[in-house]
């Protein structure tokens, strides 16, 4: 998947400026996806240079003008190609995981604060995603809103994510335990 992929899907919301797309990747698409504001300027300049994006400018009498774009036909075609084609299966890459695989042989201390701290910052995108589930569903119970809701897809991709960060948070404080209980029993031999 490339990065145009993540802002097409993005911008089928409505018009949006890349300030709104950075703090939309920051809050919903970075389950799944994590670009730098500057990489998503630039990819919006050059959607929109290959015709899969328009943008259009916004005068603003108190702040800078911003320019607001939303997927053309062309980007939906793209996006219809690229739904079609079939998905690589996803791996994990994490610097965390290589630490934790060296455990038998270096202090790990630093591996154990690491891992609570991974699991503290799963915890709060918990929180923040439980958030952005709750405000796309309103008052409909999550079965209902499964069944007729209006954004199925930033739904379901919040899914995800939040199973994800519980099961991340669950595996770090899981290995962080273990990490310890072993150091305290080498300790105490």
């Amino acid at each position: 998947m490339a990065l145009r992929h993540a802002v097409l899907a993005a911008l089928l919301d409505g018009e949006s400026s890349g300030y709104q797309l950075a703090k939309a990747f920051d809050i919903g698409v970075a389950n799944f996806w994590h670009a730098l504001p500057q990489q998503l300027y630039a990819e919006l300049a050059e959607l929109e240079r290959r015709g899969l994006v328009a943008g259009r400018q916004v005068i603003q009498e108190t702040r800078p003008n911003k320019r607001l774009f939303h997927v053309t036909d062309a980007g939906l075609a793209e996006l219809e190609h690229f739904a079609a084609d079939v998905s690589k299966p996803s791996s994990i890459r994490d610097d965390l995981l290589v630490k934790v695989q060296a455990a038998d042989h270096i202090d790990t201390t630093p591996v154990v604060l690491q891992l609570r701290e991974r699991a503290s910052a799963a915890e709060a995108r918990i929180e923040l995603l439980g958030k952005v589930l709750h405000r796309l569903r309103g008052d409909a119970t999550e079965q209902e809103y499964l069944r007729t809701g209006d954004r199925i897809g930033p739904y379901l991709t919040c899914l995800r994510g939040l199973s994800f960060e519980r099961s991340h948070r669950d595996w770090c404080l899981h290995t962080a335990g273990v990490l310890d209980e072993r150091r305290t029993s080498r300790a105490e031999r």
